[in-house]
């Protein structure tokens, strides 16, 4: 997916829109003045350095962490109006959601029963998915003997499982091979195309330029640069060959280049 998605649909419309969104720790501004409108059914990466505020964005989004100034939506609802919003997201934070002592299939059920699903449904929603991911073999297996790879899997699972209207995945590749990244990938690609907008954060960049649409750029709380990843790799200048998006990235955030590339 390159092709550019950059739109300005009203906060109504779109899956997921900010206006002057900022959070504030003290005299520490962490999030600064964000404005976003991503359009539903696409995938949106949101890169930044270690400390930009891409967590802080995200748990804001997701409603863990109320704004200091500035306002938020997803799918149309006011990211203050909590239980609402809760309704239409799927979310897989940095370090997987886990009880050890459940198995994947107990950990699951009860993640359904807890968002009200049909426990018929439910079941054969996690039957589907496990096996999708290869996952379904060690399904009875308690958590606590997982690899960090097969938790990931679990938390990918149990933020899906509900078909959220918006998927906001925190390094969904961590600790997967190549060949369970790739798998991974395509179940992401097949969310998006049956309606899920997914807000998508990853340091593999390669993960980034393959499935997003649009990319934002976070450099010290601030949006410094939004385009497809195409387009992002074109407007950075390189001495020679093709150009990457972590050429792109690099080069985007560094001290003298990070208030050039916003559109």
């Amino acid at each position: 997916m390159t092709e550019t998605n950059l739109s300005s649909e009203s906060p109504e419309d779109a899956a997921i829109a900010t206006s002057g969104l900022t959070r504030r720790f003290g005299s520490t501004v962490a999030v600064s003045d964000l404005d976003l409108s991503i359009p539903q059914g696409t995938v949106y990466g949101f890169l930044g350095p270690n400390g930009a505020g891409k967590t802080t964005t995200i748990e804001m989004l997701t409603t863990l962490l109320p704004p200091s100034s500035g306002d938020g939506w997803v799918m149309g609802v006011p990211i203050t109006d909590r239980d609402r919003v809760k309704r239409h997201i799927g979310y897989l934070p940095h370090e997987s959601p886990a009880y050890e002592s459940f198995t994947a299939r107990e950990q699951l059920a009860y993640a359904a029963d807890l968002r009200g699903m049909d426990a018929a449904a439910a079941d054969e929603r996690i039957e589907t998915l496990l096996d999708r991911i290869d996952l379904l073999g060690a399904a009875d297996d308690r958590i606590g003997t997982y690899s960090q790879g097969m938790r990931r899997k679990v938390g990918l699972v149990q933020a899906l499982l509900h078909e959220p209207d918006v998927a906001f995945l925190d390094e969904p590749t961590n600790g997967l091979d190549p060949r369970a990244s790739r798998t991974v990938m395509e179940l992401i690609t097949e969310q998006v195309e049956s309606g899920t907008t997914v807000f998508l954060s990853s340091h593999i960049l390669s993960v980034v330029e393959e499935l997003a649409n649009t990319v934002g750029v976070l450099y010290d709380g601030k949006l410094v640069a939004e385009d497809s990843p195409a387009e992002l790799v074109k407007r950075t200048e390189r001495t020679e060959g093709a150009g990457t998006l972590e050429e792109a990235f690099l080069e985007i955030t560094t001290d003298d280049t990070t208030t050039t590339n916003v559109r």
